[in-house]
């Protein structure tokens, strides 16, 4: 869950493509391979477009090369932050950089000339194609594995009754309902539905997935297999209370026990990596992995795996003396990371800081909406997302929802 979704999503822009010439002519310049791609183009040129062709690349180059100072600064501070922070040392504006990114003031390609560097640098690259990113699995990919490896295929249930259910969930785990509605709202516009993957259009179907995160609280595959594998025994503890519960049908608990048979099964295959974010992340990516992600999706355990993630933010929050929090502090949580979150939170150094000094560079530049800002005006910003997204369908369902609960049916249906 450490991507914004819909209109705010992280998307990995291409930047060897005709339909983008200003992006690619400002990033491929800094490439070693590129550089000399740049000599046989020159050679090419009239006098004329060669000296203008070499000017641009020479304040290119002097401008890569402030950009590359400048992130390098960034992580130096963020390195000794983190052993300031293992030892126990406060933090001051000293331990940020304070200022954004510079910005690129030199000459730019004519038109013309910037077309003719594009053509050349693709045609190149179509001789020799650059190794293609890894593709990133739909839906149907997760439930294949589900079926394939588990014998598991979600229940799918109507879209009232699955906010109804993760309302319920949230209730008995203490997060309030302007906690999750906001980050519903914000995490997928308003509009989003129970199985919506990140970079597909809920409502028309179109696009294609540029993360793996699913759901209302969109988790990604890695925060599936970190959540079974840490809450197993409460997931576990929360089905038998559901099949315990009287009045329930002899199929109903049936269903309900076999789903928990399957359950246990993706535990002990989640826990059979070491407890470590980034082996999540590798094991994610198995068959095993992709079938525990599909767990979002079901109308029992998919509202109690979304709403665990969320208490887990509100316990760690609750760990560093802030026993509240709002939807939009939440979120920043889950955005930058519980822990960056909360030296936002509790820093006022960190909250003047610019957002530079929280995110990887590559997650600067791919998560527009942190761009320009510090980490407070961060918080602003969700929190403006947020209150757009509040009269959306999507989320005016999921707010009624919490109101519709009564205490006293809590905390298990």
């Amino acid at each position: 869950m450490r991507t914004i979704v819909s209109s705010m999503t992280p998307i990995a822009a291409s930047v060897m493509t005709l339909a983008a010439v200003s992006m690619t002519v400002a990033v491929v310049i800094a490439s070693p391979a590129v550089a000399g791609m740049a000599e046989d183009f020159a050679a090419k040129l009239s006098a004329s477009d060669r000296s203008t062709f070499e000017g641009w690349r020479a304040a290119r180059r002097a401008y890569d090369a402030k950009l590359d100072a400048y992130w390098a600064s960034v992580d130096q501070k963020r390195a000794e932050r983190r052993r300031k922070k293992a030892a126990e040392i406060a933090l001051s504006v000293a331990d940020y950089v304070m200022t954004f990114p510079p910005t690129y003031d030199g000459p730019n390609l004519p038109p013309p000339l910037q077309q003719a560097w594009a053509r050349f640098v693709a045609d190149v690259e179509a001789k020799d194609p650059p190794e293609p990113e890894r593709e990133i699995p739909g839906l149907p990919v997760y439930l294949a594995a589900a079926k394939r490896i588990y014998g598991f295929e979600p229940e799918r249930i109507s879209e009232s009754a699955f906010k109804a259910r993760y309302a319920e969930e949230a209730i008995a785990l203490g997060l309030s309902k302007d906690q999750v509605v906001r980050v519903y709202a914000l995490e997928t516009g308003g509009i989003g539905t129970l199985d919506m993957q990140a970079g597909i259009n809920p409502l028309t179907g179109k696009g294609r997935p540029i993360s793996s995160a699913l759901g209302y609280a969109q988790l990604l595959d890695a925060n599936s297999v970190n959540e079974v594998a840490k809450h197993g025994a409460f997931l576990l503890k929360r089905l038998d209370g559901l099949a315990e519960r009287a009045g329930k049908s002899p199929e109903r608990i049936a269903q309900i026990r076999a789903k928990a048979e399957i359950l246990k099964r993706m535990i002990k295959n989640a826990r059979s990596v070491p407890y470590d974010w980034s082996r999540h992340q590798q094991y994610a990516r198995t068959p095993e992995g992709q079938g525990i992600h599909a767990l979002n999706l079901d109308g029992d355990i998919g509202p109690m795996l979304q709403a665990i993630k969320l208490y887990g933010i509100k316990v760690e929050a609750e760990a560093a003396g802030k026993a509240k929090l709002t939807g939009a502090e939440m979120e920043l949580m889950n955005l930058s990371g519980p822990r960056t979150g909360l030296e936002i939170l509790l820093n006022p150094a960190a909250a003047a800081a610019p957002t530079t000094n929280f995110f990887t560079r590559r997650a600067y530049y791919v998560n527009k909406m942190v761009i320009g800002l510090t980490g407070a005006g961060l918080l602003a910003e969700l929190d403006k997302r947020m209150d757009l997204a509040m009269s959306k369908a999507g989320t005016q369902e999921f707010a009624n929802a919490f109101d519709a609960i009564k205490t006293a049916a809590l905390p298990w249906r």
